[in-house]
């Protein structure tokens, strides 16, 4: 399907704000268009993937890179490449399998299964579960229908051991075959079995260029492990959402990510400091909408750390 058409389907479908990008003929100095499935990913260029809504929080695609400004540590930086394209993904499903989760394991599978229909045919995925401890239960591959059939045999019991299965998913994540990377962490509760601290695993998640897409299903009755805020600091941590989410809406979630993660921009710079120290540089992303457009929001992945050598 053509990228226009696609746009004009997920328009229709979920009421997505779409902006018609203008013919013009590009500028000398304009950023490189990123090729659709063949990122190319240097050492010294910082890949930040960028995902913009409206008031309305719809999607909002056919922007342009004039309509963004990239600060790394409060500095501008010139924007050489840009790509709002469906290139491949490297998926991690991350479910909650403790004993809480019970009937809601039904429906986080049709989530699953939703989420894996707007799937492009060169896409890879694996799947960790996590209840007393995490397991990597199907390692990437790209016969996504391995991942549904294996959660057909997934049972609830034990505690919930959450940040130890974002911990493993996050290490698996460094075999991935594509630059762009999501986790969807699937969960009704907090943490209460972990090794991993929250400071550790927010860390490492740091470290990494994965995105964290969360689903969580809270009662609101008070329960001692429903912790929405966690889900939520470790995905916009990432430039990913948290989807606090009621369980019949858990199918329509799924779905939105799915389409979500088809229109992020990616934005590539070259830091104007090369220092090679190591340190983490914090990432600002502001967007100036087209003129008569409402003021627009952006997600973006917060920061990176800066190569040793």
């Amino acid at each position: 399907m053509r990228l226009s058409a696609f746009l004009i389907f997920c328009a229709a479908l979920f009421g997505q704000a779409v902006i018609t990008p203008r013919d013009k003929a590009p500028r000398q100095d304009a950023p490189q268009r990123l090729p659709k499935a063949d990122i190319r990913v240097d050492t010294n260029v910082v890949l930040v993937p960028v995902t913009v809504l409206d008031p309305l929080l719809r999607m909002v695609t056919g922007l342009e890179a004039e309509n963004f400004q990239v600060l790394e540590n409060g500095v501008p930086q010139k924007i050489t490449s840009f790509g709002s394209e469906d290139s491949p993904l490297s998926i991690g499903i991350v479910l909650d399998t403790s004993g809480s989760m019970g009937r809601n394991l039904a429906v986080s599978r049709r989530a699953v299964v939703e989420f894996f229909k707007s799937a492009n045919p060169e896409d890879e995925a694996f799947l960790v579960e996590f209840n007393d401890r995490p397991q990597l239960v199907v390692p990437f591959t790209h016969k996504l229908g391995e991942i549904q059939d294996r959660m057909m045999f997934t049972k609830s019991k034990g505690n919930t051991a959450l940040l130890d299965g974002v911990t493993l998913a996050v290490a698996e994540m460094r075999k991935a075959s594509h630059p762009r990377k999501a986790l969807i962490l699937v969960s009704d509760g907090g943490d209460n079995h972990s090794r991993y601290t929250e400071s550790e695993v927010k860390n490492r998640v740091k470290e990494s260029d994965v995105q964290i897409y969360a689903m969580g299903i809270f009662t609101g009755g008070g329960d001692i492990n429903d912790d929405p805020v966690l889900l939520s600091r470790l995905s916009e941590l990432t430039g990913g959402r948290h989807f606090e989410t009621r369980l019949g809406d858990m199918v329509d979630v799924a779905q939105k990510i799915g389409v979500e993660l088809r229109n992020t921009y990616l934005l590539g710079y070259t830091p104007a400091d090369s220092t090679r120290d190591g340190k983490y540089r914090p990432i600002v992303v502001k967007v100036q909408p087209p003129r008569g457009m409402p003021k627009l929001t952006a997600s973006w992945r917060r920061g990176y750390f800066a190569p040793t050598q």
